[in-house]
């Protein structure tokens, strides 16, 4: 039996009500700070996950009492510290290797540090979270009849762990690309970086909602948590895969755009009968891709250190693609707002935006182009 631990927190203070009905009464930033200075615990126990090769794992989830903010905002030798006992927590559970979730691995070195510090692998999950995101959002891009010899993809934190592998891969499929993030020498060096590597027109911007407006495909893949995309931003016809969370599309799209496919990223069905002993909000035996990396790596027995620090190569990112695939995990139905998008839903929302077409687009404001001449 292989073993594996993961590591959560609760997104919003009001997620600590899950387990603690009693810290619906008080003050959000109040609870925040009582929890901080609580050690990490162990949440459940992770049964069922079968891979139809014949190996087994099992795992245990463990609670990081610590919000984004919190996180964010901490001195970073404190957030080591509480990451380092999660994985010695882990350690003693049987695991080995520990997968971290949502802003764990947004933090400070993004695991190189917490890996450093302990004898268990860590991985950060990124990697198979960006193979999913890419593979939803070509997938939801072909549902809406967007051909991809002729489409416009935009990338929304473009300069992240995540975001920059999403990019390079995606620069390789699509003619046209806008880099979005907050720190321009980055977004240039990322741009020059893809010119080197694909025929690809390549933009770069610093204001997302200016920058999505003429994008057929839009990966959301930033670690702000906080809203970034409106519904004015977006075209008629237009995909939105929003890793992000918290997420980073308004929730004002769903309501007042029904010609645009916004979807869930990468959530995942997982192989076997998984009992995760914990409510995410999904259907049964499906969970998120970052959690799952940490699970594949553990049924391949590969007690290594995966996915850490930002950058990640096109290398993992098929490399994760193919194991997952050997292993029987698979990308779920499409999501939203925690629930499953029926197919016919999204009929609707592609005749919608085929009837309403595609005239008014305009060309975002841009800070540079380029072109590669290289293939």
């Amino acid at each position: 039996m292989e073993r594996f631990a993961f590591v959560l927190h609760p997104l919003e203070p009001v997620h600590f009500s899950w387990r603690f009905a009693f810290t619906r009464w008080f003050p959000p930033r109040w609870v925040e700070e009582v929890f901080k200075l609580l050690p990490p615990m162990e949440l459940s126990h992770i049964t069922g996950i079968r891979s139809p090769v014949g190996s087994q794992a099992e795992g245990w989830l463990i609670g990081l009492p610590l919000t984004p903010r919190t996180l964010l905002e901490s001195d970073l030798r404190f957030v080591y510290h509480r990451l380092i006992q999660c994985a010695r927590l882990a350690e003693r559970l049987g695991a080995r290797i520990l997968g971290l979730g949502a802003f764990t691995k947004v933090v400070g070195d993004a695991g190189v540090t917490v890996a450093a510090n302990t004898r268990l692998a860590v991985t950060t999950g990124n990697s198979y979270t960006a193979a999913t995101a890419i593979e939803g959002a070509l997938r939801a891009a072909d549902r809406m009849g967007i051909s991809l010899s002729e489409a416009r993809a935009a990338v929304v934190g473009a300069t992240g762990a995540i975001g920059s592998v999403c990019a390079r891969i995606l620069a390789r499929q699509v003619p046209s690309l806008v880099l979005v993030a907050r720190n321009r020498k980055r977004l240039e060096a990322l741009r020059e970086r893809i010119l080197g590597e694909a025929q690809v027109e390549v933009t770069v911007s610093m204001d997302p909602r200016t920058a999505v407006g003429d994008a057929d495909i839009i990966l959301a893949v930033t670690s702000a948590p906080r809203v970034l995309l409106e519904p004015d931003d977006l075209k008629p016809g237009a995909v939105v895969c929003d890793v992000a969370r918290p997420r980073n599309v308004s929730q004002a799209v769903y309501q007042h755009r029904d010609d645009v496919l916004v979807i869930d990223g990468s959530v995942i069905e997982v192989p076997g009968e998984a009992e995760f002993g914990f409510d995410f909000g999904y259907p049964p035996r499906t969970c998120e891709a970052c959690m799952a990396e940490t699970m594949i790596l553990a049924l391949e027995g590969r007690y290594e250190s995966f996915s850490l620090g930002r950058d990640l190569t096109v290398e993992q990112v098929q490399e994760i693609a193919r194991l997952a695939n050997k292993h029987g995990f698979r990308l779920a139905a499409f999501r939203r707002l925690e629930r499953t998008l029926p197919e016919e839903e999204v009929d609707r929302i592609r005749d919608r935006a085929r009837g309403v077409g595609l005239a008014g687009s305009s060309r975002s404001p841009i800070m540079g182009t380029a072109r590669s001449t290289r293939g």
